[in-house]
């Protein structure tokens, strides 16, 4: 696998490397753990609690993956995310600091998901904002 396969509606402004997560998928898959496969996908709960920050207010699109990656990670197996970031990265991580890799990932997924539904909108530091933005 490229490090430039996506899943659905990703764009890679947030995650520039989905590997790691289509490692723990297979990893899941090859355990027979159809569990953690489907935890770790998007749900509609994601979505809602998504535009409900957005609404809230955010600050930079960093702040809004670490408060989203927060509620995702107990969502995903230490040992499994440990195993799939040595397998996609080669970096062996202690499995809390892998479960935090994945969770960060999903969560930027999330995010770039989210812009494709047009629950926001990323722009870069140094775009200027737009009508609309609420900036």
């Amino acid at each position: 696998m490229s490090g430039s396969e996506r899943p659905p509606w990703a764009s890679g402004k947030i995650v520039s490397d989905y590997r790691p997560l289509y490692a723990y998928w297979r990893l899941a898959r090859q355990r027979g753990r159809e569990d953690l496969i489907e935890a770790s996908t998007l749900r509609r709960e994601d979505f809602e609690s998504l535009r409900s920050i957005v609404e809230g207010g955010t600050g930079s699109a960093l702040e809004l993956v670490e408060r989203l990656a927060s509620a995702l990670e107990e969502r995903v197996d230490p040992d499994v995310a440990a195993e799939a970031v040595l397998e996609a990265l080669g970096v062996r991580l202690e499995p809390g600091e892998a479960r935090r890799r994945i969770a960060r990932i999903l969560a930027g997924w999330l995010v770039e998901a989210g812009e494709y539904w047009r629950i926001l909108k990323l722009r870069l530091p140094w775009e200027p904002p737009t009508r609309g933005d609420g900036d």
